[in-house]
């Protein structure tokens, strides 16, 4: 079932949006190997993940002149998108690397929105419909 969501998932988008988007991956095996663990839930997968958008989008806007200043900008979205999960209560441990992959890609918010919500939402679908057959593993 993972594999099929995530080639579904691949299929509708192109590469640049899939290379943001890497942290699907382990959003993937949450949502497939422990689909009772509240990380699964369709709040926080949807929820994290534009968290991390917004927060990495935010964050490519700092200047980053130096290989140290990038380095304490990434460090800083990480733990900014991990802040603002707790705050809204839609924790997702990926989503963090969401945020860094945005910010690190440059901020292409728009391609990182439609990305992530359109990969979010589908493993969302998924998990809710096969929700009866999975087990944790």
């Amino acid at each position: 079932c993972a594999t099929a969501a995530i080639l579904v998932v691949l299929l509708i988008l192109n590469l640049q949006q899939a290379v943001i988007i890497s942290s699907i991956g382990a959003t993937t095996f949450i949502v497939f190997m422990k689909p009772s663990n509240p990380f699964a839930k369709p709040r926080s997968v949807i929820g994290g993940h534009l968290v991390g958008v917004l927060v990495g989008s935010v964050f490519s806007l700092l200047p980053r002149p130096t290989p140290w200043a990038a380095s304490l900008v990434y460090a800083v979205a990480v733990g900014a998108a991990l802040f603002w999960m707790a705050v809204t209560d839609t924790e997702h441990p990926p989503a963090a690397g969401t945020a860094l992959s945005v910010v690190m890609s440059g901020g292409v918010w728009w391609v990182a929105v439609l990305a992530v919500l359109t990969s979010a939402v589908l493993l969302s679908g998924f998990h809710r419909l096969l929700r009866p057959y999975l087990k944790d593993l």
